[in-house]
């Protein structure tokens, strides 16, 4: 059975706020309107159609910027291992009262086929995410040994210098929030030919990935062996996980990686390209793929 979206009229995400503020240039104080980036806490649920499920159950609550919500939720669960295949989704869809801020529900429901042993037990730890630091305190190379993912050796998929180069630019003009507040990450998908194919904006840099991630499973583009990811911020572990799960080769990050990124990157033969910005970048693996 396929999965849907949800079929509530779509609704415009606030993904900024105007607001009054002070400005010093270190002599006088002048009052001024700014724009800050919106945060709000979403919800991710779950829920099985077996016979014997129980309510609907809480495995994340992150702090995200509104939109997207249901690519997000879909990625999250992707990612995080708790689905594999688009055949598992019956249905996405937010519930609750809407915000009244923001107009849109903070609580994503999942309602996952009969078919997915989903281990309650083991949701227990309830994945709390922040805008800042991701699922802290995750498990490291160990846990990817443990869950089967295979090396990505045989991707061949290329990639020339010369785009990687242009492609902060690129991503920067489809950032029309961060142009407007200054305060949020962006995640991008990307082919061997430069062209970008996906662009979500954030809070935070690893909900901005789920984003780009869940609408790659939502158009069946799983694994995505012939595609990049470019980050805007560095390059963590759980950044690079993602990408693994994804099956995407290439990591391309603004910022720098982390060590245990490095050991993921290689271990795994894929790609990690860092400082990417100012006309120069550093690869710390799988340079093989760069042309």
């Amino acid at each position: 059975m396929l999965w849907q979206w949800s079929t509530m009229a779509p609704k415009m995400a606030v993904s900024s706020r105007n607001i009054d503020i002070q400005r010093s240039d270190g002599r006088d104080m002048s009052a001024v309107a700014d724009t800050v980036a919106v945060e709000e806490p979403l919800e991710i649920q779950v829920v099985s159609a077996a016979p014997q499920a129980a309510a609907a159950k809480s495995v994340s609550i992150t702090m995200r910027t509104p939109g997207h919500d249901e690519e997000l939720a879909v990625g999250f669960l992707f990612t995080e291992g708790i689905i594999a295949d688009r055949s598992q989704l019956i249905a996405v869809e937010p519930v609750g009262q809407p915000d009244q801020i923001t107009g849109l529900c903070n609580t994503i429901r999942v309602e996952l086929s009969a078919d997915v042993e989903l281990d309650l037990a083991s949701l227990e730890r309830h994945f709390y995410t922040t805008s800042s630091c991701g699922v802290c305190g995750k498990a490291s190379l160990d846990a990817l040994r443990v869950t089967g993912l295979q090396s990505l050796e045989t991707v061949g998929t290329m990639f020339a210098a010369d785009l990687l180069l242009d492609l902060p630019g690129k991503v920067r003009e489809l950032q029309p929030v961060f142009v407007a507040t200054g305060g949020l990450h962006a995640a991008a998908i990307f082919g061997p030919d430069g062209e970008i194919s996906v662009v979500r904006e954030d809070v935070g840099r690893h909900n901005a990935t789920d984003k780009v991630v869940g609408a790659l499973f939502q158009a069946g583009n799983i694994p995505g062996h012939s595609r990049g990811l470019f980050v805007s911020g560095r390059a963590s572990f759980e950044l690079m996980q993602k990408a693994l799960v994804a099956g995407i080769p290439l990591l391309a990050a603004v910022g720098a990686p982390s060590s245990l990124a490095v050991d993921l990157a290689r271990e795994f033969r894929m790609t990690l390209v860092g400082f990417l910005r100012d006309g120069t970048f550093n690869i710390y693996a799988g340079g093989e793929r760069i042309a």
